[in-house]
């Protein structure tokens, strides 16, 4: 131990060298200048800007010169300026719940009660005021689409939209048709009546267990002995061409089917039922313990039939016994309804449909915390109330509100604007920092940038701050645009690990709220975190917009200088293959008016040098109706068209 190096036994196991030569990576790969390979010592660096700024007539330490209008440099075409951020931060005002007209009061009696219970509400406010969020849920029903957005002090936190033209196919059942197994993927393909096959992989069959977000409940009561069915059964039990009732888990995603499974389940108000399952539970985002020993007891307590089981959901938290014995009893009738059906109807047809986007939002989202639930549409509001009187009390309807005016209740809301900064590639962060999304086929790319953040002289603090605000956002993105797949987020580089723990903590929180299921890694050592969304159906994107016509989807077109160079090396070609003659040669060629500008000021001399050298004549033509990348070459003398290129 006396002679022990300098650095300690097992320097090898030193953590500190990958980070800093990760760091040094990452820092080579996003500089402006380009990642050099690395080849000579860098200790000179600071010693050498400093020889550099002042021969440039800088401050030694390279202080910004200020911008004066003789000196701006031209923009150039890389990455423009965000005008609209602003250039200082206002403070927050505080959050006014929208004020809606309320409906006159049917008579005397309603008038003196509506009255009294607003000077009730009035007083408990000022003996008790209490901190509570505003939590309103805003319906938008038309023909052909539904919208609904839940806003939280005035914030669109979860937006989701329907068009009433495409099936529900997620959370459906179907009865089936077993077309083919493969043992060497380990699936089976169902006909469930489209035109792709369904998946059905054999876990999927095999009788699963819970999720760990749901703790197993057990019940008294004599448990019925099923045989246990495994993987080598399945080709006996579902041989090509037998009946299976299966629930689509996933929808068609791009080229992929729907994925569906055997373990069936009916998610009702507070309650979901497992038809195929014996087991029964309780869901693990009910913290509170008390609670949840209240809730395990009503379960034991619950006739629940055999070879059935039940699932509480968070919702059902401080619900009294009667609410869950009334949801179990709905439950029941509906499946029964579908058990009907499955005894007459024939394979390939559906036997139970998910509810549509209306009653989905009033099973999942009324809880206890939504002050109103705001509609624009009579028979959808109806609809509501009868819901919501079937399965809650009356106070629950008191909540739901029909909105009249002319003004569109998205707009009323503030809702129409907060979606164009949802489908926009740069959002923008309360401090003055923005991130940037992009979409890809294998994954979601996220940056974080600073943008014009005020911030303070401390630059770690500052860097702080616009990461945490950046994560707060980036989970209510996920969110709203219901982003799936592979997610890497790329924050602003932070040296401390307390502070990319203190980021990794503020997007696992924001991810509580999620029901999509999430996995997430902590900052890499390249300062990437990446983690991965469970997809259900396509993105908010893919079901509002289309591929751009013009560009396929690229969102770029070639340049007006890459036209030009593809149309001389084109005419090169074509001049060059004529056999020389004393007959002219003129060819005609046809392009966008944009290029044709380009081709008759900047090109115009190399064109003549063509001419010369090829003893040909060259006339051009704009047409308005082509495509940017697009032209034409045609043989004067014969019409004949030589070349056509592009869209």
């Amino acid at each position: 131990m006396r002679f022990r190096p300098k650095g300690g036994l097992g320097q090898n196991q030193n953590p500190q060298k990958p980070d800093r030569d990760a760091t040094q990576a990452r820092a080579e790969v996003v500089a402006e200048q380009g990642g050099n390979e690395r080849v000579f010592d860098k200790r000179y660096t600071n010693e050498i800007e400093r020889a550099e700024n002042i021969a440039a007539g800088l401050p030694p330490q390279g202080a910004e010169i200020p911008q004066t209008p003789a000196n701006i440099p031209d923009k150039k075409d890389f990455r423009e300026p965000h005008q609209e951020i602003p250039a200082h931060v206002e403070e927050e005002k505080p959050y006014e719940p929208v004020q809606l007209p309320e409906p006159p009061p049917k008579g005397i009696v309603e008038a003196i009660k509506s009255a009294a219970t607003n000077i009730v509400k009035k007083v408990q406010r000022l003996i008790r005021p209490e901190k509570r969020t505003n939590k309103d849920v805003v319906i938008n029903a038309e023909t052909l689409e539904t919208r609904v957005a839940i806003l939280e002090e005035g914030k669109l936190e979860e937006f989701n939209i329907e068009r009433t033209t495409e099936e529900r196919l997620v959370g459906s059942i179907f009865k089936g048709k077993v077309r083919n197994l493969e043992d060497g993927l380990k699936a089976a393909f169902v006909d469930i009546g489209f035109e792709k096959n369904a998946f059905l992989h054999y876990w999927d069959i095999v009788p699963n267990q819970f999720d760990s977000s749901v703790e197993i409940v057990e019940r008294e009561g004599r448990r019925r002995d099923k045989p246990k069915i495994t993987q080598r059964d399945i080709p006996r039990l579902y041989p090509p061409g037998s009946e299976i009732i299966v629930q689509v888990t996933k929808g068609p995603i791009g080229t992929k089917g729907p994925r569906i499974t055997t373990n069936l389940v009916l998610p009702g108000r507070y309650l979901v039922l497992l038809p195929n399952s014996d087991q029964s539970g309780i869901s693990r985002k009910i913290e509170s313990q008390e609670e949840r020993k209240r809730l395990k007891q009503i379960l034991r307590e619950l006739n629940i039939p055999e070879g059935m089981g039940v699932i509480m959901r968070t919702a059902g938290e401080n619900q009294r016994k009667p609410y869950f014995m009334r949801d179990l009893a709905l439950l029941l009738e509906e499946w029964h309804g579908v058990q009907e059906k499955i005894k007459k109807q024939p394979m390939a047809t559906c036997v139970f449909q998910e509810p549509d986007l209306i009653e989905r939002t009033v099973r999942d989202f009324l809880t206890e915390d939504v002050d109103r639930i705001v509609v624009d549409n009579q028979k959808a509001y109806d609809r509501i109330r009868e819901m919501i009187l079937k399965i809650k009390a009356k106070s629950a309807a008191k909540k739901v509100m029909l909105y009249t005016d002319s003004q569109p209740v998205f707009d009323r809301f503030n809702v129409s604007k907060q979606l164009e900064n949802t489908f926009s590639r740069q959002v923008h962060l309360k401090g003055g920092g923005y991130i940037v999304i992009d979409e890809t086929e294998a994954l979601v790319a996220i940056d974080v940038n600073t943008g014009r953040h005020k911030g303070s002289r401390d630059q770690e603090a500052t860097i702080l701050k616009v990461n945490l605000e950046a994560a707060e956002e980036i989970t209510r993105q996920l969110r709203l645009r219901n982003m799936g797949g592979l997610i890497v987020l790329d924050f602003i580089d932070m040296k401390s690990r307390r502070d990319q723990q203190s980021v990794y903590q503020r997007i696992k929180d924001g991810l509580r709220r999620d029901k999509a299921k999430t996995h997430i890694l902590p900052i890499s050592q390249l300062g990437l975190m990446e983690m991965t969304r469970q997809r259900h159906s396509e993105s908010v994107r893919s079901a509002v917009y289309d591929d751009c016509p013009y560009c396929k989807g690229r969102g770029k077109v070639k340049s007006v200088v890459t036209m030009s160079v593809e149309i001389q090396r084109k005419l090169q070609e074509i001049l060059k293959k004529r056999t020389r003659d004393e007959s002219d040669f003129q060819l005609r060629i046809v392009v966008h008016p944009t290029v044709l500008d380009r081709l008759r000021t900047e090109d115009e001399k190399h064109l003549i040098e063509m001419e010369k050298r090829y003893f040909g004549k060259l006339s051009f033509r704009a047409d308005t109706g082509m495509h940017a990348e697009q032209f034409k070459i045609v043989n004067v003398e014969n019409n004949e068209e030589l070349a056509s290129v592009g869209a």
